[in-house]
């Protein structure tokens, strides 16, 4: 029988798999839209290991809290375009309530969760196969609390970024999150300098004393000069990456550590994710991803 355009939209909306996989199931299973969405899961199985090499470099992040345990997670997609698809959000549901549940120690222990008689594994390869990308299940945290403190959730963009803080000494929800909306905004790396390894600072001071060398109008500048403004640098851009002595982004006069402290609470600590940090991601031929669709 003859497959239309609308045939194969259904399918495609049903599945999320891609046009011509669609087109190729509707007709092995004589337009029988309901064998075809299976016959793409089954068929796709054996599929989603050769999309393993693929880089999948978009996705979402998310976090979600529970009483005294919070997770925050991320997913990778190939395209942002799959990160808005039903099934790619359903599954990140199912992540969610699978690590909210059962606290798992590391990924493999996560992969081997269960949900409806499957692992997360086998839900992931299920998710790669109908969806016709990459999708992978990159990091995730669980954070617990005790009563007296407070978490502070933020998914910023749909997901693009997540961030959780956790401060002691109040349960100030909205001061927490608000915490939370500056970890998004600022990208800290520690909590305060106090954090900070001894290494990581020398290095950085090592890294401003190379920037004056290489400036010519400092060069001849006694050494006593160089090194003051080596240590006023030094403190700058440690401060910048310090949460707590970061200009607070709702009082430009307060820094965050006063700020949290004027309400008799401390931050504590605080976990940031970002969409595809660390991943190089593909550069895009789309002229070359349409003829391989022709082509298979």
């Amino acid at each position: 029988m003859a497959i239309t355009a609308q045939d194969v939209k259904v399918l495609r909306e049903k599945t999320g798999a891609g046009m011509m996989d669609c087109k190729k199931a509707l007709t092995e299973c004589d337009g029988d839209i309901e064998k075809a969405s299976e016959w793409l899961r089954e068929k796709g199985i054996a599929k989603a290991a050769k999309k393993a090499g693929r880089i999948a470099a978009e996705g979402a992040t998310r976090v979600a809290v529970e009483g005294n345990t919070a997770v925050i997670f991320e997913v990778n997609s190939e395209t942002d375009f799959v990160a808005k698809n039903e099934q790619f959000v359903a599954l990140l549901d199912t992540i969610q309530g699978l690590l909210l549940a059962n606290k798992p120690a590391d990924l493999n222990a996560a992969m081997a969760c269960k949900a409806n008689d499957k692992t997360l594994e086998e839900l992931i390869t299920d998710a790669t196969a109908t969806i016709g990308e990459k999708i992978t299940f990159r990091r995730f945290e669980v954070v617990t609390k005790g009563d007296d403190d407070a978490f502070g959730a933020y998914i910023h963009m749909g997901g693009k970024i997540s961030a959780l803080s956790v401060l002691s000494g109040t349960n100030d929800t909205q001061l927490a999150k608000d915490i939370a909306m500056q970890v998004a905004s600022m990208n800290p790396q520690f909590v305060s300098r106090d954090e900070m390894p001894k290494e990581f600072v020398e290095n950085e001071r090592h890294v401003q004393l190379e920037i004056l060398k290489n400036d010519e109008k400092l060069a001849n500048k006694p050494e006593k000069v160089l090194h003051g403004i080596v240590e006023g640098r030094l403190t700058k851009s440690l401060q910048e990456i310090s949460l707590v002595d970061q200009i607070y982004f709702k009082d430009p006069n307060l820094k965050v550590g006063q700020y949290v402290k004027n309400a008799n609470a401390a931050v504590k600590s605080f976990v940031r994710y970002a969409v595809g940090e660390g991943i190089e991601k593909r550069q895009e031929n789309f002229a070359e991803e349409v003829m391989s669709q022709i082509k298979g």
